[in-house]
């Protein structure tokens, strides 16, 4: 029995200018286009950097990255151990349908049970009905009882104590 190789490996330096652009386009896919500050520096250092804490796996056909799962570490204080909580999953458009996204996440779970990781979990936007239903399909289950807090930009500076929200770059002048 000939095995192929599996369409799924973990992301490559030289994978940055791809994860950048499906980033962006999972972004306009999700209307939030216009919230995309990063830049393909800031997600290469953050992916490649000396200490990475964020991480990427691919899916690829024919050759070109045409999927990504990026993902990092988190911690259950209930369950006493890391789990892993996946940023973004995204398949381009025109490779839907042929198990990539499937495969990305089988990917994800392997890792949980081979590091003994208590959970994989993510979030999707309550509108997104296709992705819903394919979770769904895969057995996770979605936890209506929890709302996502965030706290960001404005906010995230007055709750530090800072005054007017000026960008990050005050803050890197400063460090």
């Amino acid at each position: 029995m000939t095995r192929h190789p599996s369409p799924i490996r973990p992301a490559v330096p030289a994978d940055a200018p791809r994860i950048y652009a499906l980033i962006r386009a999972l972004a306009d896919y999700e209307h939030l286009l216009d919230a995309v500050d990063a830049t393909q520096e800031m997600i290469t250092e953050a992916l490649f950097g000396p200490h990475p804490r964020l991480f990427c796996d691919v899916a690829e056909q024919d050759g070109q990255v045409v999927g990504l799962a990026v993902w990092f570490y988190n911690f259950s204080t209930f369950r006493g151990r890391h789990g892993i909580y996946l940023e973004d999953l995204f398949v381009e458009p025109d490779h839907r349908g042929k198990g990539l996204g499937k495969a990305l996440l089988h990917r994800l779970a392997q890792r949980c049970i081979t590091e003994k990781l208590a959970r994989l979990e993510w979030s999707v936007l309550d509108w997104n009905a296709p992705s819903i239903a394919f979770y769904k399909g895969l057995g996770a289950e979605l936890m209506d009882e929890w709302t996502i807090c965030r706290v960001s930009d404005q906010a995230l500076w007055r709750l530090a104590g800072h005054g007017p929200f000026t960008g990050h770059a005050e803050v890197e002048a400063k460090a």
